[in-house]
């Protein structure tokens, strides 16, 4: 991963947290130690799963709209981006199976 700036690390962190505490019922999962942009971007890849997981037919389009929000500004070889960009793939699917 190419360095990144503390202010787009925290940003990064706030939008994923706000994010989480609006759409997952739990508590914020315990980041292991290292890297703090290793830990952001497996909490991002985390939360995408999640959401991802928890979509139905009728759900899938806001989780598609929640998860873009995370990626829509970065490079397409971002690994958060490339799993927003499978989901979406595959919420798709699950959209026009449900019409």
């Amino acid at each position: 991963m190419s360095p990144i700036d503390q202010i787009t690390l925290r940003n990064r962190l706030l939008v994923a947290t706000a994010m989480w505490k609006e759409t997952i019922a739990e508590p914020l999962p315990r980041m292991p130690p290292g890297d703090p942009a290793d830990q952001i971007q497996s909490f991002e890849l985390t939360l995408v799963d999640r959401l991802w997981h928890s979509a139905t037919a009728d759900s899938a389009r806001e989780v598609a709209d929640r998860t873009w929000d995370l990626v829509h500004d970065r490079p397409d070889d971002d690994p958060v981006k490339r799993r927003v960009v499978e989901c979406h793939e595959a919420l798709a699917r699950m959209t026009r199976l449900g019409d």
